[in-house]
């Protein structure tokens, strides 16, 4: 693997801290502007929105210059909105710096997606974008943990500066080791917008939407349903995110290498797999050793899936990938989103704090479903084409030979 995916993977490893790491630094941000937890709460929010609509107006935005010029861009938007959130005198503008910073997310990961597979050989591109999004996963090993330590022992302001001086290293490793790629020529909006015409590229989003969603719907609640449900103490949830971090970094590595080889085959079985072990979890959650097991498999099985359904987008958007890829990543986020929204709406209910397990299960399942309709819409398209090419080659061979 060459280099440039080491600058790709830093600056994914300050992307992923910054996003993940105001969950646990949202008591002493409220404490110290004077909102309430739920106000916070829109710093995760405004991040995630950011995200969404920030990653099609950035990548279009991008096609105008070259690949490379676009992520040293990005990336210093990213030092800028976590310098403001570092330096912010108010809780608007430490909003906007998270809204800034995540104007990145999508652009850096869709285009450094691109520019991974490029710099490879044909089957090794899944392996490529999962080496990028190992910073990503490392992230919530490493940098979280640590940025919510620091936040909560010498200041929330420091993480926040720290993970800036990430984004300087990020930014100098693409500048240095990423190649120069000249603008793609022919590029243009319509043309990039036509990928979304094709009902491949748009089941690949929503099994993105699905499969993910279901991860996080047991995650986001993973803190009250350990300390209420399980009988875990408060500080155990940090080393029980570690665990969901390793099973992160080995998924997408194991992702990664195996989608290089049968794809579609790894998406049933991780999609598959993760429904039943979401489900699972809703009796092992009674349990501290199956439950910090079943955390681990979580992680690894919902990342298994990341550098899959990335590649499945690239390889359906063939022609015009860098939107689509972009758009994906957004995708990730509205199912984080909506996975959160639709788990708090069963404990609102009533069902308790293990109810978003089977939230998640749905979801995953019906990812699932999705993933086996793509292929069998793919094969019927497949025999089509070949039934057309048949005919059309025996009515030359009618003409030539009478």
């Amino acid at each position: 693997m060459p280099l440039a995916l080491l600058a790709l993977a830093i600056g994914a490893f300050g992307i992923g801290t910054t996003e993940f790491v105001i969950m646990g630094l949202l008591p002493e941000v409220a404490s110290d502007f004077g909102v309430s937890i739920p106000t916070a709460g829109f710093l995760v929010t405004g991040y995630a929105l950011g995200v969404m609509f920030g990653a099609p107006l950035m990548t279009v935005l991008g096609t105008k210059i070259p690949r490379k010029r676009m992520l040293m861009v990005l990336m210093g938007l990213f030092i800028a909105g976590n310098l403001l959130s570092a330096l912010a005198p108010a809780f608007s503008l430490m909003l906007a710096g998270r809204v800034v910073a995540s104007l990145a997310h999508g652009a850096f990961f869709g285009i450094g997606a691109v520019v991974a597979a490029e710099l490879v050989a044909p089957d090794k591109k899944a392996g490529a974008i999962a080496m990028m999004f190992t910073g990503l996963t490392v992230a919530n090993v490493v940098g979280v943990p640590l940025g919510t330590l620091v936040g909560q022992s010498v200041g929330w302001r420091v993480t926040f500066a720290l993970v800036a001086a990430l984004g300087v290293v990020g930014l100098v490793g693409i500048a240095r080791l990423v190649p120069d790629m000249p603008k793609p020529e022919g590029v243009r909006l319509r043309h990039e917008l036509a990928a979304f015409k094709n009902v491949q590229v748009l089941l690949a989003m929503a099994m993105t939407v699905l499969g993910f969603g279901g991860v996080f719907a047991a995650i986001t609640y993973i803190a009250p349903m350990m300390t209420h449900v399980t009988g875990f103490a408060d500080g155990s949830v940090t080393w029980l995110l570690v665990l969901f971090g390793l099973g992160m970094v080995g998924g997408n590595l194991v992702g990664g290498k195996f989608a290089d080889r049968a794809l579609m085959p790894m998406l049933y079985v991780s999609l598959g797999a993760l429904a039943v072990v979401l489900a699972l979890f809703t009796f092992t959650a009674h349990d501290k050793i199956l439950s910090a097991v079943t955390i681990t498999l979580i992680g690894a099985l919902g990342f298994a899936t990341v550098p899959p359904l990335q590649k499945r987008v690239l390889d359906q958007a063939h022609g015009a990938p860098t939107l689509a890829s972009a758009v994906n990543i957004g995708a990730f986020n509205l199912g984080n989103a909506l996975s959160a929204w639709l788990g708090g709406l069963v404990i609102a209910a009533g069902l308790g704090y293990t109810a978003p397990n089977w939230v998640g299960a749905v979801l995953a399942a019906s990812a699932l479903v999705l993933a086996v309709l793509s292929a069998a819409l793919e094969r019927r398209s497949g025999n089509r084409s070949t039934v057309v090419a048949g005919s059309a080659a025996e009515k030359e061979r009618v003409a030539v030979h009478g």
